[in-house]
């Protein structure tokens, strides 16, 4: 991609001095496209060009002088038509100065906001509507390529290039003129004094109960998603605290009011929170420390997921008041790691989010697999993923199996934070799999012969939707890594592989992952991966079983344990 980038430029050169117009107008729409498709093809492309001093703006310059270059030498540099170019030329990159200082200055009034709202009535800030997106591009990007209309006129003759010229100022100067009266609406918001004024009466008012409060990268927006539908449902009011500016957006659609505070005095000093007595926390952020300094807001860490690795019994967790697990496993996985959680502040509460998993499969004429490993971890000491040792030949048996399977392919959000391995196995995957959904496009074509066995649609999911829990009533049986989808899966009592990445011995690794009892285990060799899809299913009882040793007794369901937990701090 870089060679067809920088490729172009020679080219132009070489027909502006000749002058060739027409092929100077033929590589110019060239390289407009490729400067166009160029960042797609990835972030480390237009990040490399600009480490090498080759930046969006000097490669539109360049062009740019190249076709006033060509109207020198085709109409002579004292053509009128030469110097009217010029100065729109000139004229284009001083509109998109104006418009970039603009579109600077109302990012910057927007982020010294002190706090954001979601599904609070802060209508007496008078919050301006946002502008389209590229007006409020700070990079001016869409502004630079007004400058095709002279380049690309000049292909034609210097009357075309001028006009083009004269054209794309006109344009450029309307769009930074649209800008100034949405940063006129935004200049009361640099007030942090009477926004937080103004959303602190309205928290006052809706009088929260709980807070849910989440910190982290927007890949890790899932960890809070999934609880917000269970907050929706508690008997008591729930507020949702952010401290990333932009998260609310990552989230799913709530009722629930959201705050989002991105500097920690403001959230310190915001005192209309003080009715709240329970804070839950899903994941070990450090800025959890902001909001565990309250001395009178109880403190629960609920965790984004009941699982058997370590982020299960992280020593962090004993600075939380208390820890809410789902059943019995939770409790003992903090027993046997002593990692200082007292057994008294450990509650079982179950797992809300998995009513509605259905015990049985889609129905559909033939089985459906969902392989959804992990990711790679913080280090390799927590490397549990099957993505990369395994993942690739996983998937090529799941699609070479007879009789066919439908394959869910569904990665962790997080896939590749670490490790970039686990890309290039995933786009391998990825890769299978669509070729596999190419190979069998003649049996969904109506020319199809009668009597030819249905297509399968295998499915690949890297979104949020469908959501991991929609995924698991669309198969019939799982395969994944060490991770909570194991203890959730098992709310459907349908049958589960679990990769044993490390090579640990069986009885060495169903004593330390306690939730693979019930399932089959696939080595490095997958040996047991035949006999999984192919023998008869003798672990029924024992998914039973350890669905109660994982998330709890079935009755009194998990929302009502959830509520009483609640109920249980409030009232203390």
């Amino acid at each position: 991609m870089i060679a067809a980038l920088l490729g172009c430029y020679p080219v132009l050169l070489a027909s502006a001095l000749w002058p060739a117009p027409v092929l100077f107008g033929a590589v110019a729409a060239a390289s407009y496209l490729v400067e166009r498709v160029a960042p797609r093809a990835g972030r480390p492309l237009p990040d490399l060009l600009c480490k090498m001093h080759l930046g969006l703006t000097l490669r539109f310059a360049a062009r740019e002088t190249m076709a006033l270059l060509l109207v020198a030498r085709t109409t002579g540099p004292d053509s009128p038509w030469f110097l009217g170019m010029a100065a729109g030329v000139f004229a284009i990159h001083v509109v998109r100065a104006g418009h970039a200082g603009l579109a600077l200055r109302l990012k910057q009034m927007l982020s010294r906001m002190p706090v954001t709202t979601r599904n609070l009535d802060v209508s007496a800030l008078r919050i301006p509507k946002l502008p389209p997106r590229f007006l409020r591009d700070d990079r001016s990007v869409r502004f630079l390529y007004l400058d095709a209309l002279p380049v690309l006129g000049a292909a034609f003759d210097a009357r075309m290039a001028a006009l083009g010229a004269g054209l794309a100022v006109v344009l450029g100067a309307a769009g930074t003129l649209a800008l100034i009266p949405y940063v006129r609406r935004a200049a009361p918001l640099t007030d942090g004094a009477r926004v937080m004024e103004v959303v602190g009466e309205q928290v006052e008012r809706y009088r929260p109960e709980v807070i849910l409060y989440f910190s982290g990268a927007p890949a890790a927006a899932y960890q809070a998603r999934m609880w917000l539908p269970v907050l929706e449902r508690i008997d008591r009011r729930a507020i949702v605290v952010l401290r990333e500016r932009g998260m609310a957006a990552h989230l799913e659609p709530t009722t629930l009011p959201m705050v989002c505070f991105p500097s920690s005095a403001d959230l310190m000093s915001f005192r209309a929170l003080a009715g709240a007595k329970l804070c839950l926390y899903v994941s070990n952020a450090g800025r959890n420390v902001h909001m565990l300094r309250i001395p009178t807001l109880r403190s629960a860490f609920l965790n984004h997921g009941d699982s058997d690795k370590e982020a299960s019994f992280n020593p962090f967790s004993r600075v939380y008041d208390e820890v809410w697990v789902a059943g019995p496993a939770g409790r003992d996985r903090y027993r046997r790691a002593r990692v200082g959680v007292r057994d008294e502040n450990i509650h079982e509460v179950g797992r809300p989010q998995l009513e509605g998993i259905a015990t049985e499969g889609p129905g559909l004429p033939y089985r459906t697999v969902l392989y959804a490993p992990t990711w790679e971890g913080w280090s390799d000491d927590l490397l549990h993923t099957s993505l990369v040792s395994m993942g690739p030949r996983i998937v090529r048996a799941l699609l070479d199996h007879r009789p066919r399977l439908r394959v869910i392919y569904k990665p962790h959000p997080l896939t590749g934070h670490r490790d970039k391995s686990a890309i290039r196995a995933h786009r391998k995957i990825v890769a299978m799999i669509e070729e596999a959904e190419l190979a069998t496009s003649k049996a969904r074509h109506p020319s199809a012969a009668a009597g030819e066995a249905p297509a399968i649609r295998h499915l690949i999911v890297t979104g949020s939707e469908p959501h991991l829990y929609d995924c698991f009533n669309e198969c019939d049986m799982l395969v994944t890594d060490i991770s909570s989808v194991v203890a959730d899966f098992l709310a459907s009592e349908k049958p589960y592989a679990v990769t044993n990445v490390a090579g640990l011995p069986e009885q060495a690794f169903h004593e330390r992952y306690p939730s693979t009892e019930a399932g089959e285990l696939l080595g490095q060799d997958l040996a047991g991966l035949a006999d999984f899809l192919n023998g008869k299913d003798t672990l029924a009882r024992a998914r039973v079983k350890l669905r109660s040793y994982l998330l709890g007794p079935e009755y009194p369901d998990a929302l009502a344990r959830f509520n009483a937990a609640i109920e249980r701090v409030l009232a203390g």
